[in-house]
């Protein structure tokens, strides 16, 4: 019997942006076990020096004096106090934010945050009028797609789009169409971007920033590949904080995906707000994982290794899949890597691409290769645009073997269907 659903019970049991398509990859994956180059995954690689330190941490927490409280006890919805004062000292001591305790709420990872804020800042207000959640550059987080109940909240905006080299573009706000007003409710975007490995300059995060303050706009800043963990950065870049600023970080990337570690640092005004939406709607994160941070973060093993392993490493896959991709590609097919900045992905646009991404996808999977449709990857931009179904996400976590492989694989069809 089906159950009778609300509207919002209806919207969230519906699948959105990757998510929808997940069960086909792992369908296919099962299908011929071993038999696959996968390069759709979104999890992080389980790096032999990051487990170690997080399996030490771990230890001491369960021989320490603190474990019962830890695990046995409820505690505040804004967090665990250890984990919050480690993350003011640290932001205080590197980046001079003069921030307290009150500007910091632990989360259950990043997409809890998300969602709590654009249900707090977006939809109807009081008056009727629709507070729109603004994604100011698009393609972005397919899970921003998720996160609203009133789904016509949710506005993205075309970007310009500049080549920068031959086979080689990024993409930039365009300020002549980013609108930024009263019925705006927040503004969100990730920096490095997921899927791209975009990361908006300073002086354009700056430049959003200052349109928001005018109208008293929270900017969301999904920092979760971002300085100072996991510091997963390949170009210059520098935290961009201010009144109307929420600083959102996850622990995922650096290790603890499992553990749903999340961090909002903001306006205390705003922290206490969403600190309210979490207090109904989970009371508080996992204590275990935030006792863990605390203790990552104090020590400095967690800036270190986010420096001396995990950009690296993936910064290292980055240059392999682009030097296959050079090799493999043909020089007469409108191809564009997107300049590789940060990030765990790489995002591949096929110019006037004579099929869809979907179908696409498919082709690429008959060399047993799988990688992701980009159109899942522009949620709130509704408008017919052809280069939505032209676009491929690549995971940086294969092995560089599977990533040339892959990269060879992608260069046939490429060639295939541009009729070459």
């Amino acid at each position: 019997m089906q159950p009778h659903l609300s509207l919002i019970g209806h919207k969230m049991s519906q699948l959105t942006g990757v998510r929808a398509i997940m069960k086909d990859i792992v369908e296919t994956l099962q299908s011929e076990p071993g038999k696959w180059t996968n390069l759709s995954a979104g999890n992080p690689l389980i790096l032999p020096e990051v487990e170690a330190m997080w399996r030490e941490y771990t230890q001491k927490l369960l021989a320490g004096p603190d474990f019962g409280e830890v695990v046995g006890r409820y505690g505040a919805s804004q967090g665990y106090m250890p984990l919050i004062d480690a993350v003011v000292d640290w932001f205080n001591t590197h980046y001079h934010w003069g921030i307290t305790r009150r500007n910091v709420l632990i989360t259950p990872g990043s997409q809890a945050l998300y969602f709590y804020a654009a249900n707090c800042f977006g939809g109807y207000d009081a008056e009727g009028r629709l507070r729109k959640i603004v994604l100011p550059l698009s393609p972005d987080y397919t899970g921003y797609g998720g996160v609203t109940l009133t789904t016509e909240s949710l506005h993205a905006y075309k970007p310009a789009i500049d080549i920068v080299a031959p086979h080689r573009f990024k993409y930039r706000p365009d300020f002549d169409q980013l609108h930024i007003g009263e019925t705006t409710g927040a503004v969100l975007f990730s920096r490095p971007g997921n899927p791209t490995g975009n990361v908006l300059t300073d002086t354009e995060v700056q430049r959003i920033v200052d349109l928001a303050a005018a109208y008293n706009v929270p900017v969301l800043i999904d920092s979760a590949y971002a300085l100072p963990f996991p510091n997963l950065v390949f170009t210059a870049m520098t935290p961009v904080f201010g009144e109307n600023v929420l600083h959102c970080m996850s622990l995922s990337k650096a290790g603890l995906p499992g553990e749903r570690v999340g961090i909002a640092i903001g306006d205390e005004r705003n922290i206490h707000a969403l600190e309210c939406f979490q207090a109904n709607a989970a009371i508080h994160s996992s204590r275990y994982g935030q006792a863990l941070a605390a203790q990552a973060i104090n020590s400095g093993e967690l800036a270190r290794l986010s420096e001396t392993v995990i950009k690296p490493h993936y910064q290292h896959k980055a240059e392999v899949l682009t030097a296959a991709l050079d090799r493999e590609m043909p020089d007469d097919v409108p191809w564009y890597l997107h300049k590789a900045e940060g990030a765990i992905f790489a995002w591949l646009w096929l110019k006037d691409l004579p099929i869809s991404d979907k179908q696409l996808y498919q082709e690429i999977k008959k060399e047993h290769v799988i990688v992701v449709p980009g159109a899942s990857f522009f949620p709130g931009l509704n408008e017919d645009w052809p280069h939505k179904e032209q676009c491929l996400r690549i995971s940086l976590t294969a092995t560089g073997e599977e990533l040339g492989a892959g990269a060879a694989a992608i260069a046939r069809v490429v060639k295939r269907v541009y009729g070459g």
